[in-house]
């Protein structure tokens, strides 16, 4: 089975107070869902209070990032047969969330 990231920037949603816990607890229930049917990798948020930094081999730490770099949002990984089963899933996390879902596809790596 092949690891997928779907993922939305935060500044993709754009909600009301009410629409936002209502995305919430929508979302949660979809990974319940996803849980529930053994499919379910790791979810989260990445917290924007805390500012990334670029660590380098030799540990010294910088405020540079990549170029293009930016991550910031909610993501989902899940473990799934094939990419029409990923696109369903990201369709019913764009719809808890309220907002458009990007799909990654992870390479797979025997080690990993």
């Amino acid at each position: 089975m092949t690891k997928y990231l779907i993922s939305f920037p935060s500044e993709a949603m754009v909600l009301s107070e009410a629409d936002l816990e209502a995305a919430g607890r929508d979302s949660r229930a979809v990974i319940a869902a996803a849980k529930a049917a053994g499919v379910y990798v790791f979810a989260g948020g990445i917290n924007e209070g805390v500012e990334p930094v670029k660590v380098a081999a030799d540990g010294a730490i910088s405020a540079e990032l990549y170029p293009g770099s930016q991550l910031a949002g909610g993501f989902a990984v899940f473990e799934l047969p094939n990419r029409e089963a990923a696109v369903i899933w990201a369709s019913r996390l764009a719809a808890a969330c309220r907002c458009d879902q990007e799909l990654r596809e992870f390479m797979y790596d025997p080690a990993s």
